[in-house]
């Protein structure tokens, strides 16, 4: 069967960089191309190839059939060894090795990074991991000595405030859309365009008929451009203020915790003038108990307010206690997501600090999960979320709803 590939990623075989960014929208044969270059790379000796996505519940259902269908198209089924969660090459024992990052057990970031001799690892749909140190992590772990090492990321592209757009377009100068070299860094970018011989008519007029009726969708998810903000945002009932002012009423706090890839987030809420300001006060990841405790002393924290904080994790919320903080476990009930969520709408235009960066750009970020027929649910995407948790909890305990605290 014949194989049309597209001239537009000729570099993955031939640049010798060490990062290859390839961004597109829908229809733009990204994952063919990537499984056409990985299958071919593994008649190279030496190779381990490391596959992974944010989330894979099943290799053998999610992501296989893909590279199955390149070895059907190409009729050297002989050559490889295919199971449920890697493919080897047995002429010259390359593998490709796929995981998932973030499992139902917790995140494998160094599980994968333990993994020896990858040369080449391959983060498909990367704008689900939005924790840039995830990615260091397991990209200083691949560092095979006497044969290139590869670091691609194949993502439809995201917002602005992604740290992929951030490190690999806006630190580097590099446009959305560039194909080229720009440093360590190969860029390749594909729309449905460079496809269309191989896609049906009736996608293609579907297609157009998005770029007629909503131009703004078509961009981002046709044509693979960088929006200024996520669709669906859960909050757009908020406003940047320069600080906290003098003679605000603190209400309390609210905590999330966390660790590897979750930071532990802490928000102060204070009440003036009827409003309501939230400000950032610690959001930072790996910290101990007993580092988390001795930053929060540094920071002021009042022992005399609640926090209010994730009644998951009872023995960390007693060892906080113990320091003489006034801690205690929220109470969640059923569906505590959305009506945290409602709480918050409900308090009208609340106020963030300047200061408060990982809390904007959450608020930036945090959208409604989209059903099968591409419109907005009632259940928010489970990203972006750690600020917006703690003062969640914070909102859920102190703020029950607008009328308590509109008539201050």
């Amino acid at each position: 069967m014949a194989v049309n590939l597209i001239s537009k990623f000729k570099p993955l075989f031939s640049n010798d960089t060490r990062y290859f960014v390839l961004t597109g929208g829908r229809g733009s044969a990204k994952s063919f191309h990537v499984a056409d270059f990985l299958l071919k790379l593994s008649y190279e000796q030496g190779h381990n190839i490391l596959f992974t996505r944010y989330t894979m519940i099943s290799a053998g259902l999610s992501v296989i059939p893909e590279f199955t269908d390149k070895i059907e198209r190409y009729e050297v089924e002989g050559a490889f060894n295919v199971n449920q969660s890697d493919i080897t090459n047995k002429l010259t024992d390359s593998k490709i090795i796929f995981k998932g990052i973030k499992t139902s057990s917790g995140n494998q970031t160094a599980a994968l990074k333990s993994i020896q001799g990858v040369t080449t690892w391959v983060l498909d749909e990367a704008e689900e991991m939005i924790n840039e140190d995830e990615f260091d992590k397991i990209d200083e772990s691949i560092r095979v000595k006497g044969i290139q090492n590869r670091v691609i990321l194949v993502l439809n592209p995201s917002t602005k405030e992604h740290w992929i757009f951030k490190r690999f377009f806006e630190e580097a100068g590099v446009e959305g859309g560039f194909n080229g070299v720009k440093g360590n860094v190969t860029y390749i970018h594909t729309t449905y365009l460079d496809n269309i011989s191989n896609l049906n008519e009736s996608i293609i007029a579907k297609f157009e008929k998005l770029k007629e009726l909503h131009p703004d969708k078509y961009n981002h998810r046709v044509l693979g451009g960088w929006k200024e903000q996520a669709d669906g945002l859960v909050f757009d009932n908020y406003t940047i203020i320069d600080k906290v002012p003098d003679g605000a009423e603190l209400i309390g706090y609210g905590l999330d915790f966390g660790f590897s890839s979750d930071p532990a987030s802490l928000v102060a809420g204070y009440r003036y003038n009827g409003e309501v300001i939230f400000d950032e006060m610690i959001y930072q990841t790996h910290l101990t108990n007993s580092e988390l405790i001795h930053l929060m002393k540094s920071k002021g924290v009042d022992i005399y307010r609640t926090i209010w904080a994730d009644s998951a994790e009872p023995k960390t919320i007693e060892e906080i206690r113990r320091a003489n903080f006034n801690i205690k476990p929220v109470v969640k009930g059923a569906d505590s997501i959305r009506t945290g969520i409602r709480i918050m709408q409900d308090l009208g235009t609340f106020r963030v600090t300047r200061r408060s960066a990982n809390a904007l750009k959450e608020l930036r970020m945090y959208c409604w999960d989209v059903g099968k027929d591409g419109q907005p649910t009632n259940k928010p995407i489970d990203n972006w979320n750690h600020w917006i948790d703690a003062t969640r909890y914070l909102s859920m305990m102190e703020l029950k709803s607008k009328a308590e605290f509109s008539a201050i």
